[in-house]
């Protein structure tokens, strides 16, 4: 059962993009998106859409937020009410870090997905999911999200790094996690720092 919240997001999207067609929808991907998109969230929310976390979902390629504002503000409260339905979902249909990544692609940022990761033991579970997948990449300055703009990716890997060292480390920890929130802290440093630290040498790193 989708939370409260994602079933309104949902309704509200079967509303606002109710009857949606165009004669020319094989050279309109916009028009393409607007028709399907009933349909497409509602895969999106009960786990039936493939592709979620592989391959750049069709609302990253078209510039939604310039549609009529009800329109845009109906695909932005259902990415949004979407992550947190993940977030309070032990046994989500898609794992947290290809939703998260589907998430930012869709919304071209990461800022509201991060700042809605609220406290919780199911939100913490998911965190230590995404800080595993996400920490290799991040250690090396690099983002573990595959779908984003080539100029963008510096500021993301740095906001990422960034919020996993101030607000993810000490929840980590609580978790048992010490490793990881070691790791988490350090990828907040500069390259070479993070490098030096005597962390590395030690026997947590080296296994």
């Amino acid at each position: 059962m989708p939370t409260p919240a994602l079933a309104a997001a949902l309704a509200d999207v079967d509303t606002v993009f109710n009857g949606f067609a165009s004669p020319a929808e094989t050279e309109d991907h916009a028009a393409v998106m607007r028709r399907l998109l009933p349909q497409c969230a509602h895969a999106m929310a009960d786990g039936t859409l493939d592709g979620i976390g592989w391959a750049p979902h069709g609302l990253s390629r078209v510039h939604w937020r310039s549609w009529p504002p009800e329109q845009a503000s109906a695909v932005e409260a259902f990415v949004l009410a979407w992550w947190q339905d993940v977030l309070a979902t032990p046994t989500a249909p898609y794992p947290a870090e290809d939703v998260f990544e589907t998430c930012a692609s869709i919304l071209r940022t990461m800022t509201p997905l991060l700042d809605g990761w609220g406290p919780g033991p199911v939100a913490g579970a998911h965190l230590v999911g995404c800080a595993r997948s996400w920490m290799y990449d991040l250690v090396n300055d690099d983002l573990p999200v595959t779908w984003w703009e080539p100029e963008d990716r510096a500021a993301a890997v740095g906001e990422l790094r960034s919020w996993l060292a101030r607000h993810a480390s000490a929840r980590l920890r609580a978790r048992g996690e010490t490793d990881l929130a070691v790791r988490s802290e350090l990828v907040g440093l500069p390259y070479d720092d993070r490098w030096n630290d005597p962390y590395w040498t030690s026997p947590a790193a080296t296994n």
